[in-house]
């Protein structure tokens, strides 16, 4: 890989780990959270990534990507847990 694009990797990854991180530990202290209103931020994000009129940079287009890949992965987690539990 490229040693000048490298960093973009690196900093997904880094962002993508403290969102899954930050997601888990946000169901796990706040029992009201619901898949309903994290797809209202995910969709919010949408929105965000949409809205690049001035232009964000190739770091703000990575971080925008990574919280939006981070979402994505945790709320299908949470559904097809949830569809585990209705199914035994």
């Amino acid at each position: 890989m490229n040693e000048s694009i490298k960093w973009i990797d690196v900093e997904y990854n880094k962002v993508y780990q403290e969102e899954l991180r930050g997601l888990t530990r946000r169901r796990e202290h706040d029992k009201t959270l619901t898949i309903k209103e994290l797809q209202g931020i995910l969709d919010s994000l949408y929105i965000i990534d949409g809205n690049d009129q001035d232009g964000r940079g190739p770091l703000g287009d990575t971080t925008i990507s990574a919280q939006i890949a981070a979402y994505e992965h945790f709320i299908h987690q949470w559904l097809a847990e949830d569809t585990k539990s209705y199914s035994k």
